[in-house]
C-alpha cells in the first residue's frame, strides 16, 4: 500500500471534499419528496464553500486529475 505524505493545506482539503461527499450521500438517503419523488440534492452552501476554499489553499483549484489522485493515495475507496 501506497503511503501518502500530505501537507496541511493537502489534507485539509481531502478531508473537507471528503465531508462534503457524506454531506451529499446523507441528503441522497434522506427520504424522498412528495409522492415518493426524489429530492434534489440540497448541501449548504458553507460545506461547499469550505471545500473549494481548501482547494485554494492546497494549489488543488482547478486541477481535479492532481486531487483525486492525492484523494485516491490518502483515502482509497472514497
Amino acid at each position: 500500500m501506497t503511503t501518502a505524505v500530505l501537507t496541511d493545506h493537502e489534507r485539509t482539503a481531502v478531508q473537507a471534499y471528503v465531508r462534503l461527499l457524506h454531506t451529499v450521500r446523507a441528503e441522497f438517503d434522506s427520504a424522498p419528496g412528495p409522492a415518493g419523488a426524489p429530492r434534489p440534492a440540497v448541501v449548504p452552501p458553507s460545506v461547499l464553500a469550505e471545500a473549494d476554499q481548501a482547494l485554494r489553499e492546497a494549489g488543488l483549484a482547478g486541477n481535479e486529475e492532481a486531487f483525486f489522485r492525492l484523494l485516491r493515495s490518502w483515502c482509497p475507496g472514497t
